[in-house]
């Protein structure tokens, strides 16, 4: 194969600039939607997104460093992931029907174990953070 034709078939396989730009602009505007019907629908995800706004501004100044307050607000990040992965796995099994299931009862309790962990995760990494900073023990 000719270098010229290597480009080609290169070029050929991504998409254009532009077109990868919308895409961009359609993933963000869906991704919108969703935080947005995940505050609008669901109170457990409210109140997280209140308490984690909370608890932002005692990320930056439990931090000593960037990354330490990178870490620190990761965790909240991830609550408020869990939540939203728990709200769309219950909005499928309901949507699925809502007669009673062993199967559909799994999938809203390992959803609930998620948001769980994450705040595990949570009390664990700030608890350690607190500890050092402070030099608790």
């Amino acid at each position: 194969m000719e270098t010229g034709e290597r480009k080609l078939n290169a070029s050929a396989s991504r998409m254009p600039l532009a077109a990868e730009l919308r895409r961009l602009i359609k993933a963000c505007g869906y991704s919108w939607a969703g935080l947005s019907a995940a505050y609008r629908t669901q109170a457990s995800f409210r109140a997280d997104l209140v308490g984690c706004a909370l608890m932002l501004p005692a990320a930056l100044w439990l931090g000593r460093s960037w990354a330490e307050c990178a870490w620190l607000i990761s965790t909240l990040v991830l609550i408020l992931f869990a939540e939203v992965v728990n709200s769309a796995i219950e909005a499928v099994v309901d949507r699925v029907g809502l007669e009673y299931h062993e199967l559909s009862k799994r999938a809203k309790d390992l959803g609930s174990a998620a948001v769980f962990l994450a705040l595990v995760n949570w009390l664990v990494v700030w608890a350690g953070v607190v500890i050092d900073r402070f030099q608790l023990f």
